[in-house]
């Protein structure tokens, strides 16, 4: 009767203590997405003060939980064309930044592989005439709570969470904040052409964009599972007591940034919860983000990132139709 009772309560603990990290993790997504999405930092536009101050809040979060920076840095500067007078920018190039980190690997052979998983931070600014703005005749903050807070506060969160892991995964972590998405995924183009690592030692990409507005049937979406092998099976069977109900493309690749990665034969998935009306618009607000689904689905892909990462086979590219 006595172990009955300690394992009554040491199960009793083990849920509360699950309940207590999955709180903590929406807290997290909520506090990274609120200060993201902000009406101070004005839509996040790149070749703004904004922009920057963006990129130094994840560079400061990168330190924060042990990312080593490649040449002694977190940024990547690129350019990016835009059109003149968008956003009150008086030229038509401005400079803007990638910001990248890695974890290096525990395995002596596979840390040489790399994992890349990353979410692009900047939006659209003030909107307006010649922007991707849904509503180009209003000039107000595009505040992009989804499109891409979001991505960025779950790509923090899983960053945290591999931090506490005593034991590191077997291939090495790159966590990366792409700029200049809305204009073309320009600093995804810009990261596959200007690889830290060889290029074939890159060998899965994860994306986040627009995972914030999780639904009342728990739906989370990606494209691409099945660019690398046994990926379709992986995902969802990672769906099992997540919380969550993914909805699992072999193919599908989509618009984002790990298209630039498959479109390099980099195996890519991309994430998302779905579209809605407040995209592209001065509506996309933190007050509509689910941040408790937030957590769900940085848990479900910290967890995808490890499995990739200790997975047992080879690493490589199957291209999708």
């Amino acid at each position: 009767m006595k172990i009955l009772q300690n394992c009554i309560i040491l199960l009793s603990f083990l849920f509360l203590n699950t309940i207590s990290n999955a709180q903590k993790m929406a807290e997290t997504f909520y506090k990274h997405d609120k200060y993201l999405s902000s009406d101070k930092m004005q839509g996040r536009f790149p070749g703004t003060k904004q922009n920057n101050e963006a990129a130094a809040y994840i560079s400061k979060n990168f330190k924060k939980y042990g990312l080593q920076p490649f040449h002694k840095n977190y940024y990547q500067p690129f350019k990016v064309f835009i059109k003149e007078g968008i956003n009150k920018i008086k030229s038509d190039s401005v400079t803007t930044q990638n910001v990248v980190g890695y974890i290096e690997g525990s395995d002596p052979n596979l840390k040489n592989e790399f994992i890349v998983i990353g979410a692009h931070y900047d939006h659209w600014g003030w909107g307006g005439k010649g922007s991707g703005s849904k509503k180009k005749d209003t000039l107000a903050i595009h505040n992009g709570a989804d499109d891409n807070a979001s991505g960025v506060s779950a790509l923090l969160c899983i960053l945290e969470e591999v931090s506490k892991m005593k034991i590191k995964p077997k291939r090495s972590l790159i966590f990366i904040s792409f700029s200049g998405e809305e204009e073309g995924l320009i600093g995804s183009k810009y990261f596959v052409s200007h690889l830290p690592v060889k290029k074939e030692a890159v060998k899965v990409m994860l994306n986040m964009d627009m995972v914030g507005r999780l639904n009342a049937e728990k739906q989370l979406y990606m494209g691409g599972a099945g660019t690398f092998p046994n990926g379709v099976a992986l995902m969802t069977k990672l769906g099992e007591n997540s919380g969550l109900n993914p909805v699992v493309h072999a193919g599908d690749v989509g618009g984002s940034d790990h298209v630039s990665f498959y479109k390099a034969s980099i195996a890519a998935v991309g994430f998302h919860t779905g579209g809605h009306p407040q995209y592209h618009t001065p509506e996309d607000d933190i007050e509509l983000i689910n941040f408790e689904g937030g957590a769900l689905v940085s848990k479900y892909i910290f967890n995808a990132l490890i499995s990739i990462a200790d997975y047992n086979e080879d690493l490589i590219f199957i291209k999708q139709n």
